[in-house]
């Protein structure tokens, strides 16, 4: 299994581009995109999940062009979007069964999917509420549960954690950790900065954390010297 992303590059109107000879090769496992607020990280998730397509270059999925054969993708792919919607007089039973129904999964199966997916996230006991009742937090929890209906090959997801309290954060990590990733060697994550629409560097954790080794210092200082 294999996306790779072959010197793409998005323009906008008004020749504002916002991504720029964009190469990067995705295999298994997780990969976090780093950058600041307009450095083209939603542009390229867009693209990625066949929403838009790249003004130059290509992505590959499994050796095939996604904007001509865009469908050999989505079959096995899901996009959660950072601004991600409900129907509020819907409770998250009846949205996810609508998904799945949309998505063309079985109805039993969806339904033993969704009672699953409803305990990872955290959610049973609000299952039966209307979603325009919910916190941010929940509803972004619903996303995640939509996300993750037809165990997808390939998971985007733009800024998964926002309006997740530190209790619900550590939740989804360990989801992502036991419950995704099956090969447990793939779950080393790797990190891909980006910044005015160009990858900087792609790299773990750790060998970031080595390139600064030595140039970050701490110290305790008293409230009133602060």
């Amino acid at each position: 299994m294999e996306l790779i992303i072959d010197c793409v590059s998005k323009r906008y109107q008004g020749k504002v581009w916002g991504l720029r000879e964009f190469n990067l090769s995705l295999g298994p496992g997780i990969i976090g995109l780093v950058g600041p607020d307009g450095a083209g990280k939603s542009t390229l998730m867009r693209i990625l999940a066949t929403i838009s397509n790249p003004t130059e270059g290509k992505v590959l999925w499994k050796g095939a062009d996604v904007a001509r054969n865009p469908d050999r993708l989505r079959a096995v792919l899901c996009y959660l979007p950072q601004d991600f919607g409900v129907y509020p007089n819907l409770n998250a039973i009846e949205f996810l069964e609508y998904l799945a129904a949309a998505k063309g999964l079985e109805r039993a199966p969806a339904r033993d999917r969704i009672d699953g997916l409803l305990e990872l996230v955290n959610l049973r006991d609000a299952a039966r509420r209307p979603l325009g009742g919910y916190s941010g937090g929940m509803k972004q929890r619903v996303g995640i549960a939509q996300a993750l209906l037809n165990d997808p090959q390939v998971l985007i997801m733009d800024e998964p954690t926002v309006g997740l309290d530190p209790e619900e954060r550590v939740r989804f990590r360990n989801l992502l950790s036991t419950h995704i990733i099956s090969d447990s060697e793939a779950v080393a994550i790797r990190i891909a900065f980006i910044r005015e629409g160009r990858l900087l560097s792609c790299t773990t954790p750790e060998d970031l954390f080595q390139e600064v080794e030595g140039r970050v210092w701490e110290w305790t200082v008293m409230s009133d010297r602060l």
